[in-house]
């Protein structure tokens, strides 16, 4: 089960020690210190397996550039050797060294990618988004010119696998354009389903722009596409137990923003898995605010549904009709 953030934040201060800990912590937001020391409360000790994946993603955010704070590389060693100990924290700096390049793509900063891709054939790119995480690759695909989105969305749907030859021309392109090294490795994709991933991460406006310009090619494959996807109106198929496990993770900021513009049914649907003291609460806020930015309310939007994909690819909550699945 993959770590949301709160809880990779918890491990790495635990490990890291009281003083250490202490120091971070006074730099945070009193919302996500609460957060995160209710995590820290909760787990008595932390595997010795996530710990170690924790700081291996940090030292690799370190390295690619992402975390430029408290003396760079040389910091993080020094907390690799704090919190797990000369030997562990040798391990896991060979780990990141030995990393292949296309394993290193995702610990790059989009605008980076986004600068040398722009001139790559429509191909390239769409290979290069296959291997990234959803949300990077969103970040990325958002930044191309509206004529290049909808050529590489394409192609990332009909992708199914990515030839060693294709792999290794790649890392070509990265070797130059990021001073990477090599490694090659044949992957499958089932193209829809990863196009799919990024759109759910890409703002409202960049979605219906590509699905429409896909619609206009390939009227089935758009369908599929959209057929996988999750969007806020899909939390009307999620049985009321999973809208409660929902509840729990959103801020009411969110959800006061996201409610204004979804239809009555959805808006009973959520309000009757709430206490009628937290319903009551929720409706002052709603009206106390006031016309909003439609880009606010997407945006609220948007984070509820990374929860509720978060949710679903654990297994916690289940939405019906997703993927043509049957439920009984």
């Amino acid at each position: 089960m993959a770590l949301n953030g709160f809880e990779k934040a918890a491990i790495f201060l635990s490990a890291v020690g009281e003083e250490t800990a202490a120091q971070i912590l006074k730099s945070l937001d009193p919302q996500d210190i609460g957060k995160i020391t209710s995590v820290m409360a909760r787990e008595r000790r932390s595997d010795r397996n996530k710990v170690e994946s924790v700081f291996k993603e940090t030292m690799e955010k370190v390295i690619s550039g992402d975390i430029m704070k408290g003396g760079g590389e040389d910091y993080v060693k020094k907390i690799l050797t704090k919190g797990l100990g000369n030997e562990n924290a040798e391990k896991i700096l060979e780990m990141v060294s030995k990393e292949s390049p296309l394993d290193s793509l995702k610990w790059v900063n989009p605008k980076t990618l986004s600068s040398f891709l722009v001139v790559e054939h429509p191909q390239t790119i769409a290979l290069i988004l296959c291997l990234l995480e959803p949300e990077q690759a969103a970040a990325v695909i958002e930044s191309l010119p509206d004529n290049v989105r909808a050529d590489v969305s394409m192609r990332v749907a009909t992708t199914e696998r990515i030839p060693d030859r294709a792999l290794e021309e790649i890392e070509e392109v990265l070797k130059i354009s990021l001073d990477m090294g090599k490694s090659s490795h044949g992957k499958t994709f089932q193209g829809t389903k990863v196009l799919a991933e990024i759109l759910n991460h890409c703002e409202r406006s960049t979605e219906q722009k590509i699905l429409e310009k896909i619609d206009g090619h390939n009227t089935a494959m758009a369908d599929s596409i959209r057929e996988l996807m999750l969007v806020f109106d899909d939390l009307e198929k999620v049985d009321d137990r999973g809208i409660q496990l929902i509840l729990k993770e959103i801020s009411t900021e969110d959800l006061t923003l996201a409610l204004k513009t979804v239809s009555d049914t959805l808006k009973q649907k959520i309000f009757k898995n709430m206490s009628q003291r937290a319903v009551q609460i929720l409706k002052e806020e709603m009206e106390s605010r006031g016309p909003v930015k439609v880009s606010d309310v997407e945006k609220a939007q948007q984070n509820i549904v990374k929860i509720a994909r978060k949710l679903d690819e654990e297994g916690k909550i289940a939405i019906a009709g997703r993927g043509k699945e049957e439920f009984v």
